[in-house]
């Protein structure tokens, strides 16, 4: 019997609160941004909260923080709902933080009627000389002392869109001597006079993010706010706004966000990747989008296997990317099927194999428990091998081939390498070899072993694809923390594509969303770019960690 798992800090807050009658229900939510596509960071903050409802009962929403307008798409907020079905996870309600701004204003309303906040006047420098330093005190100016009456007079003007953007903003009236920089008269309102994907012209006005976050967390009744432990310091205001309004008292609690080796994770800098052109799109697959990681065949088991494996601590840590490849290949050894594809082709020739060819029948998948079934495969007098798989000086302990040598052909023959030919350049072209008939995989009687097997594909009924072998998209460990711009660390080699790669039949099948395994080269994907005619295969993830930094 396996040992029971250990619970995480935040489980333990909610089978506490949960025993002791606090809460009746547990209910979180995942409230993104709609400013950018989602990430593996983002993956770990949807299977904690979808996790934990799913564990202990309650449900989770999908809450929009559309309070941005400027940087805010619809094309955005539906990438992300696929990308949480995706993942295996389904929220209750669907909401949106426009949903709430009537409420939102009105909360406003309810501050400055309590003399706790005012409208501010002062420009963004001004602001932030006034804040002061952490350890000195801010300075209060003179819009702090405004009546209850002006500014709710103020507050209707900058509502009913009487100033221009930046003219004035509605400030939180706290403590401008508080150790805490974010308590010091924080900015609740600002104007922005831009077109919401939601609520079109109706607002000019839009609440900050502290603002908005606890109230509309409080309206829907959540009862464990989790976030990324940038927003500890943030825990204080969020209190403090819930308590002063008198409304349903939401918990923040902060987790250590997911950091990963050879990436970035901020939208800001990934949105930089895409409008300069460094990368295809948010999907292209070497992005650690959600749908980066679709497109370059990872599944949601193996993405949900990584954020179980990492936890939920509260000390920032980097996590290595390896550990993402190895749970995706873990998943794919027992569900892909095999099939045999030649990415560097050379021809070899059977110089004793009489008739048309044959039908062999090899397995889908040995790791599966049923073997993942058989399929027939077209054999000939020749076939594509790999470039690799023939030395023509063999080093010591080479068990492919080499004049003289013998190695078994996957699912078919013994064949032993008696000439090869070479093109004008000294590239080797042909291997020539004769077989063995009693060799016959399954059948063989010839008594003889040998230590090689190589994979191979019928030249006569071979199928071509493009091949895109992908590898980590930036050569340092942890870009962010290098001198100078990310961008300067990219790595050249992330994405090599081989144009004519020769595969089996059965692969010209494929569909979306499927894994299959080249023998001995690696897990691959079909990718959305294929056609009728041209098909073209994503690497996942190669057979081993290869990676030589």
């Amino acid at each position: 019997m396996s040992e029971e798992k250990s619970l995480n800090f935040i489980e333990e807050i909610i089978e506490n609160d949960l025993k002791s009658g606090k809460y009746e229900t547990l209910v979180t939510r995942f409230p993104p941004e709609p400013n950018g596509y989602l990430h593996i960071g983002h993956a770990k903050a949807i299977c904690l909260n979808f996790g934990l409802t799913q564990k202990y009962g309650g449900y989770t929403n999908l809450r929009f923080d559309d309070t941005n307008p400027v940087t805010e798409k619809t094309e955005y907020v539906n990438s992300q709902q696929e990308d949480i079905q995706w993942l295996g996870f389904q929220w209750k309600n669907e909401l949106y933080a426009s949903d709430y701004f009537d409420q939102l204003y009105s909360y406003a309303v309810q501050l400055i009627e309590k003399g706790l906040a005012y409208v501010d006047e002062s420009t963004a420098e001004e602001i932030a000389a006034q804040k002061g330093t952490p350890t000195e005190p801010g300075t209060p100016n003179q819009y702090r002392e405004r009546s209850i009456e002006e500014n709710l007079a103020l507050f209707t003007k900058m509502k009913n869109g009487e100033f221009e953007d930046g003219a004035c903003i509605l400030r939180a009236k706290i403590d401008m001597a508080s150790t805490n920089m974010l308590m010091r008269d924080p900015i609740i309102y600002r104007i922005k006079h831009a077109h919401h994907h939601r609520t079109g012209d109706a607002w000019c006005i839009y609440p900050m993010y502290d603002f908005a976050h606890g109230q509309s967390d409080s309206i829907e009744h959540i009862t464990h706010s989790i976030c990324t432990l940038e927003y500890v310091s943030h825990r204080e205001l969020y209190d403090w706004f819930i308590a002063q309004l008198g409304i349903f008292p939401s918990k923040q609690y902060e987790f250590a966000r997911l950091n990963l080796t050879y990436t970035v994770m901020s939208k800001r800098k990934l949105l930089q990747l895409v409008n300069e052109g460094y990368v295809s799109g948010w999907d292209d697959p070497r992005m650690p989008t959600i749908s980066g990681l679709r497109r370059r065949g990872y599944t949601p088991e193996s993405i949900r296997e990584f954020c179980e494996r990492i936890g939920i601590a509260k000390r920032e840590n980097l996590i290595e990317l390896s550990l993402l490849e190895f749970c995706i290949r873990e998943d794919l050894n027992k569900k892909a099927t095999r099939a045999m594809a030649v990415l560097d082709p050379i021809k070899l020739v059977i110089t004793n194999y009489e008739g048309d060819g044959e039908i062999l029948i090899g397995e889908n998948n040995p790791e599966a428990e049923d073997k993942g079934g058989t399929r027939e495969i077209p054999f000939s007098k020749e076939l594509w091998i790999e470039r690799e798989d023939f030395m023509e000086e063999p080093a010591k302990k080479w068990f492919r081939l080499a004049p003289g040598a013998t190695v078994r052909l996957k699912f078919a023959y013994i064949v032993k390498c008696e000439s090869f030919v070479k093109d004008a350049d000294g590239n080797v072209t042909e291997v020539h070899c004769t077989y063995i008939p009693e060799s016959k995989s399954g059948s063989d009687t010839s008594g003889i072993h040998v230590k090689g097997t190589i994979h191979w594909v019928s030249t006569a009924h071979a199928k071509t694809a493009e091949v895109r072998q992908y590898d980590r998209l930036f050569s340092v460990v942890s870009p962010d923390a290098e001198e100078g711009d990310f961008k300067d660390y990219l790595n050249p080699n992330s994405k090599e594509v081989l144009s004519k790669v020769y595969i089996e039949p059965a692969l010209a099948e494929a569909t979306l969303g499927t894994g299959y395994q080249f023998i001995r080269k690696g897990y691959f994907c079909l990718d959305k770019d294929s056609t009728a005619d041209h098909l073209v295969f994503n690497r996942v993830v190669s057979l081993k960690d290869s990676w030589k930094g």
